[in-house]
Order: structure tokens, then C-alpha cells, then sequence
């Protein structure tokens, strides 16, 4: 079978290597060049290797509490139990994780696991050291590889995935397939703060609704807490807190424990907000406090983050860093089974580009690179069947679940003068003020109807930027819907004119979540 698999991080280095290994033929299109995009920058690590007291059982649990309930439990058990395996695979493949003096592997902690059970290597340079390991055992197979390659359309006959349109150095280049792997990565630049390397557009996600795959919880975006507050947005990993760090406000106090009895380690939805109101209330940034931790352990476990902070004029084993929540992870994206299956047969979807059920309304920290290689791998080895079963979940979401991709007839309408000129960097503000952290329905309202405008008088997008520009008017379109149709507060969609909602979310007992796995 020809496959054409969209995307290098590690969902889609893991799944090409198993589509090849299983016998097909393989084309690996990346949007910039291979080791771009989020896996490469990931630090904490790998969840997945369960030390005395831990179990796959425990993990689960941690997962659906962090997903506030809305989680999959047949992709949650799915994700923790074929964890293990897909990490054995890696270090077969050459990522050699970090390890203890006697041979073990290092476990670390991070926020809203009751367990060390996160795999690291190079201290926090987890994703360079798979991406690499990865992107070596590609170039020792007969994948081919295309660089520089935007995707722009699915190629359909009879409402079925055929191979895809790419525009690569401006000429748009068409690439037949009977099978495509979407692998292209979240669309952190719909907000004027990210974590997200530049590519982060939405591309993938944009491609499947056009083409009429259901696409679900966009709402569902998660902030950063940590990310140095000083220079360009750069992320200070969960295991920091993991290891004893601690968030404090101007008078040295740790406020998080006013939001969650677990205080720095609760979910990243809880602790970015309170890291909002706090900064907002005492007009400046808060401080994370690693000081305790001491210089030698800092530069050991951390080197990455120790050599830019200390680049940046900080000295963080002497002082605290200021830090501030940043977009960095989508939930939701394109609808899929067990397999990756999306509701258009021929198209499947794996990583953050897809909705799998794992992480409900919140992901569980270091649960995304183990999601990339889990359903990578499921993926790969469902090419020769395309039956699309739905997940349960989608059933009782307590919104409307997937959407429709919006009709928008492209100049029809002229830009309403109340609405700003469209920009990027405008689009991406007004996302970050109105469909962020802290949303109300007449915030949500405001974005749509801006974001609908700027649409509607769009010129059809010709070069890289200007399908990056609709690919992420139409994902804020969606985002926005989304967000302003669910009227109750859960998770990362957190609406300030129902603060108590997420209180009385329905979470299934921590016991049930324990007989599922």
C-alpha cells in the first residue's frame, strides 16, 4: 500500500517506521525539515514506567483526573497499557533515556501524577533525543522524505483519502496515496503566547474538516504555567515542580495552594489560572523558586533550561525566575478510534493533530509524546482495514462534540470598519484576550463574530503564509463556536461567568477508573 504520512514529530516518525516495517511503501512529507516541530522541543519526558507502588491502574486514574472527567476510558487503557512497550521500543531504537547509578531507569515526577513514572533523557532534552533517535532510524529505510512541504488539501474520490496537495517552494505538487497519516502537530499560534515552534498553525486539523472529517473539544486548550516571563517564550518543564520547585507571589507566599490542595503539582489548568489572577492582582509576573534545589542538581537534571535562564540574566539557583502561562497543547483536533481512524476513510490521524479521547479536558503532564508513540503505532498497523469506530465518549460530552466545518464564502462579504483590519498578530490577541485562560460568553461572542468577519473578506490564500493565516481563522472560528457553546466551566475551558461549574462536573470514581485497566 502507498501511505503518505504528513508530519515528523514523533506520532509521525513512529508511524512511518511501523507502516514501512509492516511491508508499505512510505512517503514522509514535513512542513519544514525533519526534527522540526514540538517533539524535538519536548523536556519532561515519557510517562509510562511504573515503579514499586505504581500501576498502569494508578496511571489511568491520574489521566481521567486530569482530564476532569471527560477522558476516554478505552483510550486512556489503551495509552497506559501499551505504554511500556512503546518506550522499550524507543530505547531499541537508540534514545538512550536517563538512568540511575546502578542501571535503572530514572523516573521523575510532575504535576497531578501521584507517581514518579516519567522516563527523561539529557536531563530535559527528552524530545531532541527521540527525534533524533527517530529521524536516524528513517534514513536507514527506503522512506522517502519531502521537506519544506505545506499540506493544503486531502486529494478525495468518492469521499475517501487518495494522497494529498502539498506546496513546496511555491509550486503546488500533488501526491497520491491510498492511505494519509495526519501527524501535523496543535495550532499553538493561535495565540499571541506560545510554547509552539512556528509551524504550529492548525494546518492538519483545517485539511480534515475542509475535507468533512468530524473534528471535536477544541475548546480544550491547555496553557503552560512555567515559561520564563524574560525574552522569547521559553518553557520551564512540569519537572521542575516535579523535583521541589515551588511558585510564589511577590511576598514569597505559595499562593497555588489557594486553588488546589495539591498546590504547585495540581492539574496545569488549575495552576495556570491561579498563576493568572495572581499576576494580574499584584501586576507583575509570579516567580518559580528552584533555589532549593541547588546549583549542582539544577545544571544536572536540567542543563537546557540552566544554560537559557542563565543566558537571560538569571541566575536560578540564587533567585527565583519570573514565569507566565503560555498556549501550549490542544486537546481536542481531529475525531479518531482506537486506530487513528477518522470519519473519512482513507485519512488517519495521530499526536496532537488528533482527538483521541486520552485527555478529555486536560492533558496529563509528559502523556503526550507516549500518546505520539502509542497511537503512531496503532496507526501504522490498521492501514489494511478503514472501518471508523466511534469512541463512546463523543456520545456524552455534555456539549455539542464534533463540528461541522464552517461555509465561508471567501470576498463575498466586505469587512464590517467596527471589526480591526486582519492581522495575524491581531487574530492571535484577540484569541488570547477572549478564548484564553479566563473566557466569558460575551468575550467568546465578541471573537467570533470578529474572526467570522475577517473570514468572510479573505482573499484565497496562494503562498505559505496565507494558508497558514486560513488555516488559522478557520481553527479559531471553530475554537471560539466551540468554547462559546459549552456553558459550563471544565478543565483548561474555564468560563469566569460560571466559575463553579467545573466543581460539579461528573468524574467517575476514582474505584471505577481503577477496574477499567
Amino acid at each position: 500500500m502507498n501511505v503518505v504520512v504528513v508530519g515528523s514529530g514523533i506520532a509521525g516518525l513512529t508511524a512511518a517506521l511501523r507502516a514501512h516495517e509492516a511491508g508499505h511503501r512510505v512517503t514522509l512529507a514535513t512542513k519544514g525539515v525533519l526534527g522540526d516541530g514540538c517533539t524535538g522541543l519536548a523536556q519532561g519526558g515519557v510517562a509510562g514506567i511504573y515503579g514499586p507502588g505504581d500501576s498502569a491502574a494508578q496511571h489511568a486514574a491520574d489521566t481521567m483526573d486530569a482530564g476532569a472527567g471527560l477522558s476516554d476510558p478505552a483510550a486512556v487503557r489503551v495509552l497506559v497499557t501499551e505504554g511500556a512497550e512503546r518506550i522499550a521500543e524507543l530505547i531499541a531504537r537508540g534514545v538512550a533515556f536517563d538512568r540511575t547509578t546502578d542501571g535503572a531507569l530514572e523516573l521523575g515526577r510532575e504535576a497531578a501524577h501521584q507517581h514518579a513514572r516519567i522516563v527523561h533523557a539529557g536531563g530535559d532534552a527528552t524530545g531532541a533525543a527521540i527525534s533524533a533517535a527517530l529521524i536516524a532510524a528513517v534514513g536507514k529505510t527506503s522512506i522517502a522524505v519531502v521537506e519544506r512541504a505545506l499540506l493544503t488539501d486531502l486529494l478525495l474520490t468518492s469521499g475517501a483519502a487518495r494522497g494529498v496537495r502539498l506546496l513546496i517552494d511555491g509550486t503546488s505538487t500533488e501526491l497520491a496515496a491510498e492511505a494519509v497519516i495526519l501527524a501535523t502537530g496543535g495550532a499553538g499560534h493561535l495565540y499571541a503566547h506560545t510554547t509552539n515552534p512556528d509551524g504550529a498553525t492548525g494546518d492538519g486539523i483545517a485539511v480534515a474538516l475542509r475535507a468533512g472529517a468530524a473534528v471535536a473539544d477544541l475548546e480544550f486548550v491547555q496553557f503552560h504555567p512555567t515559561v520564563l516571563a524574560a525574552g522569547p517564550a521559553f518553557l520551564i518543564s512540569e519537572a521542575v515542580r516535579g523535583e521541589g520547585a515551588t511558585l510564589i507571589d511577590d511576598d514569597g507566599r505559595r499562593f497555588t495552594f489557594d486553588s488546589h490542595p495539591d498546590g504547585e503539582l495540581a492539574p496545569r489548568d488549575v495552576v495556570s489560572r491561579a498563576i493568572a489572577r495572581q499576576a494580574a492582582a499584584q501586576g507583575a509576573p509570579v516567580r518559580l523558586d528552584a533555589t532549593g534545589l541547588g546549583a549542582a542538581a539544577l545544571s544536572r537534571r536540567f542543563p537546557t533550561i540552566d544554560r537559557v535562564t542563565r543566558e537571560r540574566g538569571f541566575d536560578w539557583s540564587r533567585e527565583p525566575i519570573p514565569v507566565t502561562p503560555a498556549a501550549h497543547y490542544l486537546m481536542g483536533g481531529v475525531v479518531t478510534d482506537l486506530d487513528g481512524r477518522t470519519t473519512v476513510p482513507g485519512l488517519f490521524a495521530v499526536g496532537e493533530v488528533a482527538r483521541t479521547g486520552v485527555h478529555g479536558a486536560n492533558r496529563l503532564a509528559s502523556n503526550s509524546l507516549l500518546e505520539g508513540a502509542v497511537f503512531g503505532a496503532r496507526a501504522a498497523a490498521a492501514l489494511t482495514t478503514d472501518r471508523f469506530v466511534p469512541l463512546r465518549s463523543l456520545n456524552d460530552r455534555g456539549a455539542a462534540g464534533s463540528v461541522p466545518c464552517p461555509v465561508v464564502e471567501r470576498g463575498a462579504q466586505r469587512r464590517d470598519e467596527t471589526h480591526p483590519a486582519f492581522t495575524r498578530a491581531a487574530l492571535q490577541q484577540l484569541m488570547w484576550d477572549e478564548v484564553g485562560l479566563l473566557r466569558t460568553g460575551t468575550g467568546l461572542a465578541h471573537a467570533l463574530e470578529t474572526v467570522r468577519a475577517w473570514a468572510a473578506a479573505a482573499p484565497a490564500p496562494t503562498g505559505v503564509a496565507e494558508h497558514e493565516d486560513a488555516n488559522l481563522l478557520l481553527l479559531a472560528e471553530v475554537t471560539a463556536d466551540a468554547a462559546l457553546r459549552r456553558t459550563t466551566s471544565v478543565g483548561a475551558h474555564h468560563r469566569v461567568d460560571a466559575p463553579e461549574a467545573r466543581t460539579t462536573t461528573t468524574t467517575r470514581p476514582r474505584t471505577a477508573i481503577l477496574e477499567t485497566v
